[in-house]
């Protein structure tokens, strides 16, 4: 994969989020022309200017996806951009669906828009497990957002972009997801807030969630939607293996710290989907991944939707996390310890502001 990246120019949006920052340094590692990272937090971007300021091909711009003209000009000469910026909290976006469509959909439009005029050779776009049969706004705009880039390339001709999605399981340690929750809930002492005991989620880390990001840029054929194969966590384990570990860090008794139950969110689902019923009928399985196909063949293009490393062409039960075995304790410990997630400068990247709400009711990812 390392010299597909060779003397290319990428584009990441959102590259002061979580999942942009992470990769913003990995690229870092190829032999790249030059990084253009786009965002509109200002103050971020601020500080990761200053990071990267000893790298003269990153170059940061304040830029927002709202603006379609200004998109275009940032995408002039670019071979690749990486979509990760979307308004991801389930809660504000429900309370303020009108900015998640001009941000998720219509946002995501302008970047499609963009790098056709600009003739980038490939865009993947970052989707969420939300996506799956959505219950929210969030989810539903996801939904719609890899739509967009399915149609997008439906429509292409052979000097324009290859789209494709990638859709996200729970990236641990990232903004708003239970690992720093938890972490805090412990270090103050407890208690410990569950949703329901019985809840079970797909989980992966921040490094596994940009390495299929990456490796998706060149594996797709256009319009597909990949998808990580994933361990399964009960989202009670997770807690009282966190507790175990960490509670002696801050002088505490594991055993007294209080696990308590306040009940699902709305729209909040037991399990976690990353492949519907409708769509096992498209999918194929890869070694490391699922690809769902289009339902709608390409328009001016006939593509052949062949990969190496065919496992089967015929799946017969949806990806959900209520069908797969859940890691037990030792194994989840193990997860955690590997992705460096029990370490206290990984779980405390976050601003106290980020986690004032997530204190009073947990969210398990962005």
């Amino acid at each position: 994969m390392a010299s597909s990246w060779n003397g290319k120019t990428v584009v990441i949006t959102g590259v002061c989020g979580t999942v942009g920052q992470e990769l913003l340094r990995q690229l870092l590692k190829y032999n790249l022309q030059e990084v253009i990272g786009i965002d509109h937090n200002e103050t971020e971007l601020f500080f990761l200017a200053e990071e990267y300021g000893d790298f003269p091909y990153v170059q940061l711009y304040l830029c927002d996806l709202r603006d379609r003209y200004e998109l275009m000009y940032k995408m002039q000469g670019v071979d690749i951009v990486l979509h990760t910026a979307a308004l991801k909290h389930v809660v504000i976006c429900e309370k303020s669906p009108h900015e998640a469509i001009q941000t998720n959909i219509l946002g995501t439009q302008n970047v499609i828009d963009a790098a056709i005029a600009a003739k980038v050779e490939r865009v993947i776009f970052t989707s969420s497990d939300k996506a799956v049969n959505p219950t929210n706004v969030m989810g539903t705009s996801k939904l719609m957002g890899e739509r967009l880039m399915t149609a997008a390339n439906a429509h292409r001709r052979e000097v324009q972009p290859i789209f494709a999605s990638t859709r996200f399981g729970n990236v641990l340690g990232s903004r708003g997801s239970v690992i720093p929750v938890f972490k805090r809930q412990i270090a103050t002492g407890g208690p410990v807030t569950l949703t329901d005991p019985a809840m079970t989620r797909f989980i992966m880390t921040l490094e596994e969630a940009v390495q299929l990001v990456m490796e998706s840029v060149f594996l797709s054929r256009g319009g597909e939607v990949f998808v990580t194969k994933m361990p399964v966590v009960r989202i009670a384990d997770l807690a009282q293996v966190m507790i175990e570990e960490l509670a002696p860090r801050y002088n505490y008794n594991p055993e007294d710290i209080e696990v308590r139950l306040i009940g699902s969110k709305p729209g909040e689902k037991l399990y976690e989907e990353l492949m519907n019923d409708e769509e096992v009928r498209r999918t194929v399985e890869l070694e490391r991944y699922f690809v769902v196909v289009p339902a709608f063949r390409a328009i001016y293009q006939s593509i052949d939707y062949k990969y190496e490393g065919l496992v089967t062409n015929t799946i017969k039960k949806p990806y959900n996390s209520a069908n797969e075995q859940p890691m037990d304790k030792k194994a989840l410990w193990n997860y955690l310890y590997k992705g460096k997630l029990f370490e206290v400068d990984t779980i405390l990247n976050h601003s106290n502001n980020d986690m004032k709400t997530a204190f009073k009711r947990n969210q398990l990812c962005e």
